[in-house]
């Protein structure tokens, strides 16, 4: 079978990263590979995100230079997947020629045979049609991977419906995998090189509740036993259904990662209800409490809107004072953009993009002072990093000087990434071993705007 290439340009959210790595897989029988070089590819295909505006706006200027390379390789195949296929399906193909397949969320398992008919007999194909079945969204084996981190499916859709949000319509309603797809799952990725998993789903809360299987909280016991597991994580929970079950699990299970993502978006009762939230500001602090009771180094993150139609100041300061009341340790924080098909689109009350976007600035600014102190109070602690692999220098703080190059990277248990060399009897670095998976403590030594650096002593580790 012939070596072809394939490009693959993912946009979005840890699901689309995932479904990502399934095109590869799906793809591998075909005789494809994959390229990090778009100039090389033989088939590229765009896996989108429509979630915030300028996320779909990224995509279609990706889309775009694809009508240049097409005219220098006439045999190039180029699909469009992903969350803005499923909003647009034909539409982008009438929009855009020399597009040659769109697929929806529901798809994903049929790219094999969408790219074999093309390859064969040519056409140009749209699949977009919703499959109730989720166990044929992933069946297929874990390759080795240099990654120490990987994702798991184990939901997808999501039935909340909040006002401002299209997943509900791209991606359909909630349907959880079964466990045992998702233990064998896990285990074949493990085997893989895997030491680390992060659960998806748009709701992982609500897992296995309309189909009568266990609860979330039960699903993260059973694949704590997997052995060669080092570390769980999981995203994202919707508040509302977060259970005292789950709190009870950061207490209880060793390889659950002490972090939670708990998207907040607004500290506005009056604003909560008009998202659809279900939630108020007090249930949502009483939850970070629980949740702090029973795991006090636990690091919190979550999402916010500002700008959201009707909002007045008086809604934007109640969001500042939960964000101060709560210190996350990190948000990420958007302006309020109009999305096909979400009921906020046909709102009063929208809000100028001038106004938008000095509230989100104003916002993000009181956050980063809280990252930075509870950075900075983290220094001289010992923290236990998965190593990602090598660095010469941090990519993600802007306060790194260029003069301190720093040779690994890694995650803490609470996410937070930390940079650091490693130190030889205290006589400099040592960068003759390869740290790459391996789970080590290191000293914070510096606490960043968005990142940690530190030093771990060669004698310390296990190696």
């Amino acid at each position: 079978m012939s070596n072809k290439l394939v490009y693959i340009y993912t946009i979005g959210c840890q699901m689309n990263v995932y479904d990502s790595e399934q095109f590869e897989k799906l793809l591998a029988p075909l005789g494809y590979s994959r390229t990090e070089f778009l100039e090389q590819a033989d088939l590229v295909i765009t896996n989108t995100c429509s979630v915030r505006e300028k996320a779909e706006e990224k995509a279609f200027s990706f889309i775009g230079r694809l009508q240049a390379l097409k005219k220098k390789k006439k045999s190039l195949i180029s699909g469009v997947a992903g969350c803005v296929a499923q909003q647009e399906g034909k539409n982008i193909l009438d929009r855009l020629p020399y597009v040659d397949f769109v697929i929806g969320t529901h798809a994903v398992a049929r790219l094999h045979d969408i790219v074999r008919s093309i390859e064969i007999s040519g056409g140009r194909i749209v699949d977009t049609s919703f499959n109730e079945d989720i166990e044929e969204y992933n069946v297929l084996p874990e390759y080795r991977s240099h990654s120490v981190s990987g994702f798991i499916t184990i939901m997808r859709g999501c039935d909340n419906f909040c006002s401002y949000c299209v997943v509900p319509h791209v991606r359909g309603r909630e349907s959880s995998r079964k466990p045992d797809a998702i233990i064998s799952e896990i285990r074949s990725a493990v085997k893989g090189g895997r030491k680390e998993i992060t659960l998806l789903g748009q709701n992982v809360n609500s897992y296995g509740k309309k189909e009568g299987l266990p609860s979330f909280p039960e699903l993260l016991r059973m694949i704590h036993d997997i052995e060669g597991l080092e570390r769980i994580r999981f995203a994202t929970s919707h508040p509302k259904d977060m259970s005292d079950e789950l709190v009870k699990a950061y207490k209880d299970l060793d390889k659950l990662c002490k972090h939670i993502h708990l998207p907040v978006q607004c500290g506005s009762d009056r604003i909560l209800k008009s998202m659809n939230r279900k939630y108020t500001s007090a249930d949502y602090f009483e939850k970070i409490e629980k949740l702090r009771n029973a795991c006090p180094d636990i690091a919190i993150t979550s999402d916010m809107i500002v700008g959201f139609p009707g909002e007045e100041l008086e809604d934007f300061e109640a969001t500042l004072d939960l964000v101060r009341k709560v210190e996350f340790d990190n948000i990420f924080a958007f302006a309020y953009s109009d999305r096909p098909f979400a009921p906020a689109a046909m709102f009063e009350g929208k809000m100028p993009e001038k106004e938008r976007k000095r509230r989100l600035n104003e916002l993000l600014d009181v956050q980063d002072e809280i990252s930075k102190k509870k950075n900075v109070a983290m220094e001289g602690r010992t923290e236990v990093v998965l190593v990602e692999g090598m660095s010469r220098r941090s990519n993600s703080d802007s306060d790194v000087a260029d003069s301190e190059p720093v040779q690994w990277t890694g995650r803490t248990d609470g996410n937070k990434v930390l940079n650091f060399t490693v130190e030889q009897d205290g006589s400099g670095s040592d960068v003759s071993i390869d740290l790459t998976g391996k789970i080590i403590p290191v000293v914070v030594a510096d606490g960043l705007g968005h990142s940690l650096r530190g030093v771990a002593k060669l004698k310390n580790l296990d190696l």
